[in-house]
């Protein structure tokens, strides 16, 4: 009996520890914790450990504090850190191909249309091709919608961009704009307060009006656009592949299904709290530009004309480019995509 008794509790011990085993992911994100997205990234780690029962568990950094913005993607890559949770297009420079990762630039005009792209239209599978080539796994996107530019000078048209120096992510549209007469300035996200304040920049290409109230960018910044229409990028986690296959399925599966959730919570939340915005703004001595419907054929136009330029950097891009313009068709969008 003593010796059944003992493998009895030798068993139970085993499964405690199988129980009890955790694993601790070290994740970067560019957004501040008071940001929209930065709130519901805290919300993805909380169902995230939630969901696993505690076996996964999430250290999240945010506003960039281990490294820049720029370069999280290669910490994940070799190891400093697990997981990226900014954006492909700091990576431009690695492969033009994650540009149509992180923004088409005129291509969709929503979220949902874009995540159609990866879970329907071959996207996760393109996304990947190019993130396993680079040691990552793209796990999923999260965009709210198309982005609001603001300004401490009016910019109510496509030819107040003349001049108009601003805060650009990397990539394509730093080229967009520079055709159009602007003079875009790259910089890390961190940085667009500062340099606002400074006066080192006129404005910034920051996120949805909703997302730069909460940055704090319309203290400043007394002009924006919206509806936006220029940009709708898309922010993704990716993890290093190594760490990602040592993952049970089932935490992969949470992992999946926690980012599909954000997704749509960003979405949601953007609606509601872009309109918000948009109702207090004024209120607060911000300017409103809706732009003319020529001036967004304008700016679109000369968006879609680059896509074929990026086409030809690397076959990458080229296999993203192509993919990105048959989803578009078989949506219905696609009688730009060939200008």
């Amino acid at each position: 009996m003593s010796k059944k008794l003992a493998a009895i509790l030798a068993g139970a011990t085993l499964l405690a520890g199988a129980a009890s085993a955790q694993t601790t992911l070290r994740i970067q994100t560019h957004q501040s914790p008071e940001s929209v997205s930065g709130q519901l990234v805290r919300e993805f780690v909380e169902q995230v450990e939630a969901m696993s029962g505690g076996s996964l568990d999430i250290e999240m950094f945010y506003s960039s504090a281990v490294v820049a913005s720029a370069e999280t993607f290669g910490a994940a890559a070799t190891g400093i850190l697990d997981c990226d949770m900014t954006n492909a297009s700091y990576q431009t420079g690695l492969n033009p191909a994650f540009q149509f990762v992180a923004d088409t630039m005129g291509g969709y005009d929503t979220p949902l249309q874009y995540l159609s792209w990866i879970s329907q239209g071959g996207g996760r599978e393109a996304i990947n091709e190019l993130y396993n080539a680079n040691g990552m796994e793209f796990v999923g996107a999260y965009l709210g919608g198309q982005e609001s530019m603001n300004s401490t000078a009016p910019i109510a048209g496509i030819e107040d961009l003349k001049g108009w120096k601003f805060r650009s992510p990397p990539g394509m549209e730093s080229e967009i704009f520079a055709e159009l007469g602007a003079t875009p300035v790259v910089m890390d996200f961190t940085e667009i307060f500062t340099a606002l304040e400074t006066e080192i920049i006129d404005g910034a290409d920051a996120s949805t009006l909703a997302n730069n109230v909460g940055l704090g960018i319309y203290d400043i910044a007394k002009h924006t656009t919206f509806p936006g229409f220029h940009s709708m990028s898309s922010d993704h986690l990716a993890c290093n592949k190594t760490v990602w296959d040592g993952l049970e399925p089932a935490q992969q599966a949470i992992l999946h299904s926690a980012m599909d959730t954000l997704a749509m919570n960003l979405m949601m939340r953007t609606i509601v709290q872009n309109g918000e915005a948009l109702t207090a703004l004024p209120e607060k001595g911000v300017t409103i530009y809706d732009w003319s419907a020529e001036d967004r054929a304008a700016f679109r136009k000369a968006a879609i004309s680059r896509w074929d330029v990026w086409a030809e950097k690397s076959p990458e891009a080229k296999t993203m480019v192509e993919s990105h313009k048959a989803f578009l068709k078989r949506i219905g969008l696609g009688q730009d995509s060939d200008s």
